[in-house]
């Protein structure tokens, strides 16, 4: 008798952990336990599947992407839809959203590298397979209008995800190094050191200024992107929970006012005032002078984020630049704002 109540039980078990993983939330499955998923890392030789979810990529720029990592030993494999023209989109949202979910289905492939950024992956994330993508976890890289891809992966099946160098991008030593350090040399912790700038251009730019907004550490898992993606994300069942976590954001092409707007709307978020840190990448073409009728980029980030009471910084190596450093959306860091020093404390892939 005892034998076969624990057999009842354990069916009772079994079937309600089958029935979280099928039941779905319109197209999507419920988050599995909060559970993290760690994708494999890469070797030499695995093959890395090109995408462009969402503007499209330039037949030289494609061919750029596809040079720099067959030098870096991969190989590459892209299909049709990835060359496209259906506006300013790559494809329709359907076979954007089609080729993604074959890229993470097919068994040949080992990553997924985004070939571009550019608006458009907002309107496919609920066309999105989260099954398949639970199912066959792998690495997903990106940058820019990427981040909606990056976080609600993140959120929904707990796969961990890559904000870094898209391939048109990646043709850059730093760049290189950190794609390789996180994703090929995982190690128990892992410092991500600013570049060194020396470009004039970029030493003299006050967008490249890397400035303590208020001291303090803090501990917790990654999340954010493109300051315009997590804004937008807000309100939908995608929104990033920012409670306790270290939260980094970078812009590009922003007056101040708008980047005063959307911090203005970040912070009557109650997740996001309980953030344990804000990192501040670099945020190209957002600075203005200082005029009687305008402000700095730097006084609209002090005004907005200061007042937080948050251990933050502005100006690492990350965003719209050419040294862009590759950061695990859900992996545990740490983080002192004073020192502005930001350390991985786990290995981001198995």
């Amino acid at each position: 008798m005892s034998k076969r109540r624990s057999f009842l039980k354990s069916a009772t078990v079994l079937g309600a952990a089958t029935l979280l993983h099928q039941t779905s939330w319109g197209n999507q499955p419920l988050a599995q336990l909060n559970t993290k998923i760690k994708p494999k890392k890469l070797n030499p030789g695995d093959t890395i599947g090109l995408v462009a979810p969402g503007f499209a990529i330039a037949e030289e720029k494609l061919y750029l992407a596809v040079d720099t990592l067959e030098k870096m030993g991969f190989k590459t494999y892209y299909t049709d839809r990835i060359k496209g023209n259906f506006g300013y989109f790559s494809n329709t949202d359907e076979e954007r959203a089609k080729d993604l979910n074959e890229m993470f289905a097919n068994k040949k492939i080992d990553a997924i590298l985004c070939a571009r950024g550019g608006y458009g992956c907002t309107r496919i994330l609920d066309m999105l397979d989260y099954d398949t993508i639970l199912d066959n976890p792998k690495a997903l890289i990106g940058f820019s209008d990427i981040t909606a891809l990056l976080n609600a992966i993140y959120k929904k099946t707990g796969l961990v995800c890559f904000h870094g160098p898209v391939g048109s991008t990646l043709d850059d030593e730093y760049s290189q190094s950190y794609f390789q350090k996180v994703l090929m040399e995982p190690e128990e912790t892992l410092p991500i050191k600013n570049a060194i700038l020396r470009d004039p251009k970029q030493y003299r730019n006050s967008e490249y200024y890397r400035y303590t907004i208020h001291a303090g550490t803090g501990q917790g898992e990654l999340v954010g992107g493109s300051l315009s993606l997590v804004t937008a994300m807000i309100g939908t069942p995608y929104e990033i929970d920012f409670t306790d976590k270290l939260v980094f954001l970078e812009d590009v092409e922003e007056a101040p006012y708008r980047i005063d707007r959307m911090l203005t709307q970040l912070t009557d978020v109650e997740s996001f005032t309980k953030a344990k840190g804000i990192i501040f990448g670099v945020c190209k073409g957002c600075d203005r002078k200082r005029t009687t009728d305008n402000f700095t980029l730097r006084e609209v980030i002090m005004d907005r984020i200061g007042p937080l009471g948050i251990p933050a910084v502005y100006g690492m190596s990350f965003g719209h630049i050419p040294q862009n450093s590759t950061l695990p959306i859900g992996i545990e860091a740490s983080f002192n704002a004073y020192k502005k020093q930001l350390k991985l404390l786990e290995p981001a892939v198995s």
